[in-house]
């Protein structure tokens, strides 16, 4: 089943889909928030890497964001 789009209006959802469930069926509607599908040790490494930038930041070891980009398009 596909998931249902509502809109807001006047503090309430108003759903325009159409759905073959049987009048009267009660359904739950969820916020979802997916998150990321990094496994633990990509999620490790990340923060491993955004540590050590911020350990540079604060060293004060800092450049401009075009020079960091043609560093990494040259490793290409």
């Amino acid at each position: 089943m596909s998931p249902f789009r509502a809109r807001v209006e006047n503090g309430h959802l108003i759903l325009n889909a159409p759905t073959t469930l049987p009048d009267g069926t009660v359904i739950d509607l969820v916020a979802d928030d997916e998150g990321d599908d990094l496994t633990d040790e990509e999620r490790r490494t990340l923060h491993e890497a955004l540590s050590s930038s911020w350990k540079s930041v604060e060293a004060g070891r800092l450049g401009p964001a075009s020079a960091i980009l043609d560093e990494l398009r040259e490793r290409r």
